[in-house]
């Protein structure tokens, strides 16, 4: 089942985060609801306890009552058992309900972040999905948790007033109305605290957005020179976001003294007044036992309705930023009736731009723009929809999973995941050693598993660290050779590996792929006089097409374009 926020875009973000919130707690309605009973028979017989005492105390100990007084000690037992194997079972059942929805945030994250596909990086900030999976799963999953004790408060505390109410109107009214009126104090710093959070949220998930960016192009910072203002902006937001946390912590401490002070105050204005009433005669001792009784047991529900109301603040905030993420749509959808493509190699055409690839051949793409070049793979591979077809098929009209698997187009925006280099290179599990092997040769980078300690099966670190840059573009190409797609589209495969490296993977990239299409964008020449067949693009259209020498000699801005790179 996948949560579905709202079918209006105009609906409100905050209705649909506590739509978020009971739709989490209705994926396990058992846990969930055993929670709660549970939470109000642990709640329930803590509150029946002061008057077990106080009937103890009038029946027993006044009366000199020994049976009486066994009789009602055996019933403080019995709530004692009760609350103690109540409380056990329901902080498993709160952790459960805890863990399930925090990780089932993660399962719908992750969904709609797959679902969003290449469009994720365009439409979300890095930094937005690593805060949902740190910091927002953890409010989400305590608003959740929090209901079980929230409910036994409010329950405890309405079985406290009858009690009070029924042997001392007075005092029960004072519980009556003395509760409500703490909780509209409680909620006048909630309002604030709300508007806070959601300040420190948008903030933190800024600054991790530009954490990041700064990590993944530290060696370009560092080469440009960059690093020490990209540094100081980071510095100044960062204080920023120091002041909107002391903002928020000021709210909370204020909360946080408020849960300690009101109930204290409750307290002692209910054992005063029922002391009152005792010298006056209007209740017994043992009534005034309980009362004081209740006074300190109304401490616990009302702390934790304080702290219901804080943490389901948090776990609104956080469902705010899951659901706006859920709410983001695709650039494009699955069509409704899928296709079929005929098997086998085939034509594919990109109508805009005028390419032609014809099956079994190695193309390359030359183009006066690198963008150009980009937006053309964008669209062979469906990554924004294009007037591209496959075998005659308009791509568009085909399933999702189809194209997957019959088009792979790989760029340098592709990353290294932590792991074995093995199943990094791998990813489908096939088991080919030979085939990586052979992968590992044409893009020469047999070197790079030959200065592991383990090989293949050397651990690799997340975004593939430990290597340069220029070993990270040719283990990305072996993954791509590896996976033997029947088309393949290379952008840029070299553009980070020196000249010799260079024309070893043009001299090995033919036979690598003989008999599958593939297109290499890339202006180098090296490339270009290896390819059996070579486009040249300007303005987004193709304007030449010939072998390299051909098109060296009879088209100028082809030749200008080359030409930048022989004079680099």
């Amino acid at each position: 089942m996948r949560f579905s926020p709202a079918g209006d875009p105009g609906t409100p973000d905050a209705r649909s985060a506590t739509r978020y919130l009971v739709w989490l707690a209705g994926r396990r309605p058992l846990f969930f609801g055993s929670a709660i009973a549970l939470g109000v028979i642990w709640m329930v017989a803590q509150a029946l306890m002061p008057a077990a005492v106080g009937r103890a105390v009038d029946a027993g100990l006044a009366h000199r009552d020994p049976d009486a007084l066994l009789r009602w000690g055996l019933v403080l037992l019995g709530l004692g058992v009760v609350q103690a194997a109540a409380g056990i079972l329901r902080h498993r059942c709160a952790v459960h309900n805890w863990l399930g929805a925090a990780y089932r945030t993660v399962q719908v994250t992750v969904d709609a972040t797959n679902r969003l596909g290449a469009a994720l990086p365009r439409r979300v900030a890095a930094g937005e999905v690593v805060s949902i999976g740190t910091a927002d799963i953890e409010h989400i999953g305590s608003a959740v948790d929090i209901t079980a004790r929230g409910t036994g408060a409010v329950v405890a505390i309405a079985t406290v007033a009858v009690i009070l109410l029924t042997a001392s109107v007075p005092l029960g009214l004072v519980v009556v109305l003395g509760v409500p009126l703490l909780m509209v104090l409680v909620a006048l710093l909630i309002r604030p605290l709300h508007r806070q959070q959601a300040a420190y949220r948008e903030s933190t998930g800024e600054l991790t957005a530009r954490a990041a960016d700064i990590v993944s192009g530290l060696r370009v910072l560092r080469g440009v020179g960059g690093e020490p203002m990209l540094g100081a902006r980071y510095r100044e937001q960062s204080q920023a976001l120091r002041a909107d946390g002391l903002r928020v912590a000021r709210v909370e401490s204020l909360i946080q003294a408020a849960q300690i002070l009101l109930p204290g105050v409750f307290v002692v204005l209910v054992t005063w007044l029922g002391a009152r009433f005792a010298l006056r005669g209007e209740i017994s001792a043992g009534q005034l036992v309980s009362f004081y009784g209740y006074t300190a047991f109304l401490v616990s529900p009302l702390r934790n309705l304080t702290e219901a109301a804080d943490k389901l603040t948090r776990g609104h905030v956080a469902a705010r930023r899951v659901v706006r993420l859920l709410r983001l749509a695709p650039e494009f959808t699955e069509p409704a009736r899928p296709v079929p493509v005929p098997e086998g190699p085939g034509e594919l055409v990109d109508v805009r731009s005028g390419l032609v690839l014809r099956p079994g051949r190695l193309t390359a793409l030359a183009a006066t723009a690198p963008e150009d070049a980009a937006e053309i793979a964008d669209r062979l591979g469906r990554y924004v929809d294009g007037d591209v077809t496959l075998h005659g098929v308009p791509l568009r009209d085909v399933a999702l999973a189809t194209v997957r698997e019959r088009i792979l187009v790989a760029d340098n925006d592709a990353q290294l995941f932590s792991g074995a280099l093995r199943t990094e290179l791998d990813p489908r599990d096939r088991g080919d050693h030979h085939a990586i092997e052979a992968a590992l040769v044409a893009a020469s980078a047999t070197d790079i598993v030959e200065a592991l300690p383990g090989g293949l099966d050397s651990p690799v670190a997340e975004r593939g660290r430990e290597f340069s840059g220029g070993q990270r573009q040719r283990l990305r190409l072996a993954r791509a050779l590896v996976a033997d797609p029947e088309t393949l589209v290379l952008v840029e495969p070299t553009s980070a590996v020196d000249a010799h490296t260079e024309a070893r993977i043009a001299d090995r990239l033919a036979a690598a792929r003989h008999g599958r299409t593939t297109l290499v964008c890339t202006t180098s020449p090296l490339v270009l006089g290896r390819a059996e067949h070579v486009v040249f693009v300007e303005d987004g259209k193709v304007v030449a097409e010939g072998r390299h020498d051909e098109l060296l000699a009879a088209e100028p801005r082809y030749r200008a374009t080359v030409s930048r790179e022989e004079d680099q």
